[in-house]
């Protein structure tokens, strides 16, 4: 990091395509103000999100991980919602165990019409990420001896 420049938390964000991507699109044309830390990835539904993408995604280095899909009950693929609201708690879980700080990793539920509650939820989540502070995961392996973690 240079000097006189404040650390910004990397973020990595899987979105599904039917609800919460279109609400990230929608805040870019209605050009609506967020932190330009998060790395959007589109998945088809929040339920596909493996909880070893997100362990891969802290691994490589991203200080914190967003799942954000449909709202419960109006998922396009019935249950997927569901499925990765329990998903994100047992990995949270998971986190705590092995001394990660679970709040690395959030849920939101975004529709497509709510490009403005897009733009809150990333902020928010880049803010607590700020707390926190950087991820030291693997920090030996990527610093130390020069070897990049994969």
């Amino acid at each position: 990091m240079r000097q006189g420049t404040e650390w910004e938390p990397k973020l990595v964000g899987f979105l599904c395509k039917w609800c919460s991507y279109a609400g990230a699109d929608l805040a870019g044309t209605s050009r609506k103000k967020y932190p330009a830390n998060i790395r959007i990835i589109k998945v088809p539904c929040s339920g596909r999100v493996d909880p070893l993408f997100i362990l891969k995604a802290l691994r490589l280095g991203f200080d914190g991980v967003l799942v954000s899909g449909c709202h419960p009950g109006e998922c396009h693929y019935q249950t997927g919602n569901y499925r990765a609201r329990r998903r994100v708690a047992i990995t949270k879980k998971f986190l705590e165990y092995v001394g990660i700080e679970p709040q690395r990793v959030q849920a939101s539920w975004v529709s497509a019409s709510e490009g403005g509650k897009f733009t809150e939820v990333v902020a928010e989540v880049t803010k607590g990420l700020k707390e926190i502070g950087p991820n030291q995961l693997f920090s030996q392996e990527r610093q130390g001896d020069g070897t990049k973690a994969t």
